[in-house]
């Protein structure tokens, strides 16, 4: 029965009989769709790297877009996905915005196979993989749902940790089916790198084939099953507090559809106010941080003016707009989620371009960035491994702050996060002013793992809290919600990466991001942890 009415899990005997069992399936099935979303919605972050190599004649600045747009528009798609799961059920929800990956990634698969493809057909594709950023608010505020408070810490921490292993798995799995024909003659003819390139277990050696388009094409293989053990597997939880009135499930899927358009609609004019010419009008890098609240607003707006049955359920969920803790939470989130994936959009390219090259003065004595270094890392084989620990130990954070309270952890980390921002930002200097870059490539990797292994336990606590702080009906949507704000953490960063590698000091996206951090560490502390919080600890 796809459709439960009696749902107790707060009832510890109605748990141990009926509900473990039940939250547990969906939590399985929501996991690996999850996974996959993150996996098309980040992709760009290893295909822009492989383009690079394979000589496609684009330059760094506008691979880095790529991820950006994607970035935004996942971003943005989870505002309408915050409310998806009142209004449509939560399988109907989970199940087809699953299926909608398939459209990215069969179009990638197709637009990698030439390099003749226009940039456009790319940024195309990036703004539809947004689909894959905009399912994790849907999953999280399902499978709130599903478990008793005082087990969200660790159920909403696996949700999220091993979805968000859809980056490490796409990280480390892309480069390997690039390099087989996935497909046969159907997945098209191989391109040969121009540059090494490498995978998990070692180097490519320049020159060698490769079957880059297998980076769309292999989700496929996981979409297309996911489909159905989704259907046949999930539960719509029909309780007035959760789904109580979602029809039947084409009448939700429609819903589901208007309220994406918005969010692309919202989307779409962000970018375009901020994307170069002749994609767009090309504002001052300077816009964007007025731009995205604009986007933000504009989403809300329009959602608010769908007629009909819609619009009582979303006036109910938008109560929490009202609750200054929603716009606290969202800030403390965005440090940690943000960064997570916005460092998980970047990280690859950015080692590519910092140590990918030997930083050489030019006959003006003016440091040159072209020169391919001999000696470089590869970001292929080192990439994968910041989002793996952050994504893995997300789960343990969200346990260890069942234990001693969210806001606790929350402040340790956010301490390490600040300190391990200015490290990497020292040793991103010195490596993007020396011929020898790689010199300074051991501690720069290390710091920067700190960063993502704090960020995946910042993760865990910040669901702790908001599970205590808000009322079962509103913790849902405000999961959804916060998790929205931070996603554009996936196109700010790799957005001031490329401009600050453009100005030739990427080492000032650091400094702004500690600072920034700062500001989180004095929030959490006035609001759940000093003398006068209104929720100590919790």
């Amino acid at each position: 029965m796809a459709d439960i009415r009696d749902w107790r899990v707060e009832d510890l005997q109605f748990w141990e009989t009926t509900g473990k069992g039940i939250a547990n399936r969906n939590l399985w099935i929501s996991i690996p769709s999850l996974l996959c979303g993150f996996a098309v919605w980040i992709y760009w972050s290893i295909i822009t790297v492989q383009m690079l190599n394979a000589g496609f004649p684009f330059k760094p600045a506008e691979l880095f877009t790529l991820a950006a747009i994607a970035g935004l528009t996942g971003a943005t798609l989870r505002i309408p996905s915050s409310f998806f799961i009142r209004i449509a059920g939560g399988r109907n929800t989970i199940v087809f915005t699953t299926a909608l990956l398939m459209i990215p990634a069969f179009g990638t698969g197709l637009a990698l196979q030439s390099k003749e493809t226009p940039l456009w057909i790319f940024q195309l594709l990036a703004f539809l993989s947004g689909f894959g950023g905009g399912n994790f608010a849907s999953s999280m505020s399902n499978i709130s749902f599903f478990f008793p408070k005082r087990m969200q810490g660790l159920a909403l921490g696996l949700n999220a940790g091993l979805g968000n292993a859809g980056v490490t798995t796409m990280q480390i799995l892309v480069p390997l089916v690039m390099t087989i024909p996935l497909l046969g003659s159907f997945g098209g003819e191989p391109i040969a790198l121009v540059q090494t390139s490498g995978t998990l277990i070692g180097k490519i050696a320049a020159g060698t084939p490769t079957y880059i388009q297998n980076a769309g094409f292999v989700w496929l293989f996981l979409l297309i099953p996911l489909a159905f053990i989704g259907w046949f597997g999930m539960h719509n939880i029909r309780t007035e507090e959760v789904s109580p009135h979602i029809g039947s499930p084409l009448g939700a899927i429609s819903k589901i559809i208007g309220m994406l358009l918005i969010g692309f609609i919202a989307a779409g004019v962000g970018l375009y106010l901020i994307l170069p010419a002749p994609m767009g009008l090309g504002l001052p890098s300077w816009t964007k941080w007025v731009v995205l609240p604009g986007v933000i607003a504009l989403t809300v707006f329009l959602l608010k003016l769908i007629p009909g049955d819609i619009k009582p359920n979303l006036q109910r969920q938008f109560l929490i707009f009202g609750n200054k803790h929603t716009w606290v939470m969202s800030v403390i989130y965005t440090m940690t989620f943000g960064s997570f994936i916005g460092y998980s959009a970047a990280f690859a390219l950015a080692i590519k371009v910092i140590f990918g090259f030997s930083h050489i003065p030019g006959a003006d004595g003016v440091l040159t960035h072209t020169t391919v270094n001999a000696n470089a890392p590869s970001a292929l084989m080192y990439a994968w491994m910041g989002p793996f620990i952050g994504a893995l130990i997300r789960p343990i954070g969200g346990w260890i702050s069942d234990k001693v309270g969210g806001a606790l952890v929350t402040q340790i980390i956010t301490v390490i996060m600040i300190a391990a921002a200015l490290g990497v930002a020292y040793y991103m200097s010195a490596a993007y002013q020396s011929a020898t870059p790689e010199q300074y490539f051991l501690p720069f990797f290390l710091l920067f793992l700190t960063l993502f292994a704090a960020s995946g336990i910042g993760n865990g606590s910040t669901f702790r809290t908001i599970a205590m702080v808000f009322p079962k009906e509103q913790a849902g949507p405000v999961l959804g919600w916060t998790s929205a704000v931070a996603a554009y953490g996936a196109f700010i960063i790799p957005q001031v990466f490329g401009e600050q590698i453009k100005a030739t000091t990427p080492e000032y996206a650091l400094y702004g991001f500690a600072i920034f951090y700062f500001v989180c560490l004095v929030l959490n502390w006035w609001y759940y942890l000093g003398p006068k919080a209104e929720f100590k600890n919790p």
